[in-house]
């Protein structure tokens, strides 16, 4: 089968794109013929070697995966040949990744594809709708009536933490960097839209403050968080949920934080459990068939491009270049 893959971690140009053997289907597992698969940073973060894990040679990138089943193991019970299926966390913890005409899955990982929703759709929410609703759900004890932000509500997390918490109930404030994706931003749900562009976000932020009443939950996607902004504009009892910026070694406000009874949140998504991930999965699932959970998509590419792709994704999550609205998809053919 064809596969984009590596045999040694650096820059995107390792990515090579060939033949390797159709895996073998432990008792436990489920082939995927795919569909679609979603580029996300952590995939050009272990495909350079910026995060250190230890690899199969020769490794298969790519997390998310959409497809039809094509066969089972003998120990498999949710699922049957031609299924529709998407999933995630693949490539980690030693598993292969999904950049491939086929994979081999557990079906732990496995979640049954919703009537009349798209391959390409699935593939693109899948890591970061999972991040999303544990984030929002499991780790930040979402309810209804809650006033959320979340920096970036266009990308890949931040749109879907807009969607998942206007579905729930909550108030949802956004920031974005163009007209376009303030429109954007806009449709998928969100109350208030701050284009950093065009106006001063802290003072715009604490206008709509007056408005909607303290943040509840503050879901921050940046690189470089800011505590000493943030913490002062949180509600009593706030969360404070952090999933970015590995290196980031920001001052922090311990007075604010202690006295308002608040609550700083770190997860990964994926140290959430197989069980954890499908209770998230399902709650998207839902969410899609419903039409209130919408994949932006920004990209297309050939898995024979994958390098072209990791590059673009670089480019914006590295860079910032801000020219990648959503999520990149790959197909096993364009067109």
């Amino acid at each position: 089968m064809k596969a984009a893959f590596i045999e040694s971690v650096g820059p995107s140009s390792v990515i090579q794109f060939g033949e390797v053997p159709l895996p073998e289907v432990a008792v436990s597992q489920v082939l995927v013929r795919t569909a679609a698969v979603g580029v996300n940073p952590i995939d050009t973060y272990i495909r350079s070697g910026n995060v250190k894990v230890t690899l199969p040679i020769p490794y298969i990138i790519g997390c998310d995966v959409a497809g039809t089943v094509e066969a089972v193991g003998s120990a498999v019970t949710r699922f049957r040949v031609g299924d529709r299926v998407w999933g995630s966390n693949q490539g980690l913890a030693g598993r292969q990744g999904t950049f491939a005409e086929f994979s081999a899955i557990d079906e732990d990982w496995l979640y049954a594809s919703p009537r009349d929703v798209a391959e390409e759709t699935l593939a693109a929410g899948a890591l970061t709708g999972i991040t999303a609703h544990l984030g929002l759900h499991l780790h930040g004890g979402l309810c209804a009536g809650d006033v959320v932000f979340v920096n970036g509500g266009t990308g890949g997390v931040g749109s879907a933490v807009v969607q998942i918490a206007k579905a729930f109930g909550a108030t949802v404030i956004t920031t974005v960097g163009s007209h376009s994706k303030q429109q954007l931003a806009t449709e998928l749900g969100a109350d208030y839209v701050l284009n950093y562009r065009d106006v001063d976000v802290p003072l715009a932020l604490k206008q709509c403050l007056q408005k909607t009443g303290p943040v509840n939950l503050w879901f921050e996607s940046l690189r470089s968080p800011n505590p000493d902004f943030t913490i002062p504009l949180m509600a009593k009892r706030g969360r404070y949920v952090l999933m970015a910026g590995r290196d980031a070694r920001p001052e922090f406000p311990v007075g604010s934080f202690y006295v308002n009874d608040l609550r700083a949140i770190g997860f990964a998504m994926f140290n959430a459990s197989p069980d954890e991930q499908r209770i998230a999965a399902e709650s998207l699932n839902i969410l899609m068939a419903a039409g209130k959970l919408k994949s932006v998509i920004g990209a297309r590419f050939s898995l024979s491009d994958a390098g072209k792709a990791h590059e673009l994704q670089e480019e914006n999550t590295l860079r910032q270049a801000g020219t990648l609205t959503g999520k990149i998809i790959l197909t096993p053919q364009v067109g």
